[in-house]
């Protein structure tokens, strides 16, 4: 494959999307789209992922992932968000996975004057939190569908998260509720998953 930039593994990356772009691809379809050996279209499309430019649906398959949907998916997620504060009175956040961090690209305050606060554009390791358990696949929370945390990232806080899936299955972000102890309790979940789910469902169907 001859340099288009003169970067010649740039290029090669961009062929990945390219064809990624078209409709999402196994390994074996996006190896025969591009032309590349299996093992360098294995390479970049999942170094892709790492940087959320590419992500993988729930057949495997890999999609557009959701840096290059950043623009659309908060506008998108807005709705459900909203339902999400007025059902629990607490702050909503939606996070995507960049690197081993988590981004928060939208948020919701509660209406309560002791409420949890996190900017739009805030990174945070996904080492800590509900949000971060749901984008790094974390085991226990694939089983039942959502996570919760207690103070494990900030002290007198708790959050409970479920993931967010586009169409393809892909997952594109994580929603979360999060507020002080003395009104989630330290089992958040059992007040907040329900409507946490739901709102990660309504999002999920509007992107």
């Amino acid at each position: 494959m001859g340099s288009i930039s003169g970067v010649g593994v740039l290029d090669k990356a961009f062929t990945v999307l390219d064809a990624i772009e078209v409709a999402p691809c196994s390994l074996a379809e996006l190896q025969a789209a591009t032309r590349l050996s299996r093992a360098t279209a294995h390479r970049l499309a999942t170094a892709l992922v790492v940087h959320g430019l590419v992500a993988r649906d729930d057949q495997g398959r890999f999609t557009l992932g959701p840096r290059l949907r950043l623009v659309d998916v908060p506008m998108l997620a807005r709705a459900g968000m909203e339902a999400l504060r007025d059902a629990t009175g607490e702050s909503v956040q939606l996070y995507v996975r960049r690197g081993e961090n988590r981004v928060c690209v939208a948020a919701l305050e509660s209406p309560f004057g002791l409420r949890t606060i996190v900017p739009v554009g805030t990174s945070l390791p996904l080492a800590a939190g509900s949000a971060g358990k749901v984008l790094r696949h974390d085991a226990a929370t694939l089983k039942r569908g959502w996570a919760e945390s207690v103070e494990e990232r900030e002290s007198g806080v708790a959050s409970v998260s479920a993931p967010v899936h586009d169409a393809h299955g892909a997952l594109v972000a994580a929603v979360s509720v999060s507020g002080p102890i003395e009104r989630t309790s330290r089992h958040p979940g059992r007040s907040y998953a329900e409507a946490v789910l739901a709102a990660a469902e309504a999002i999920g169907r509007a992107l």
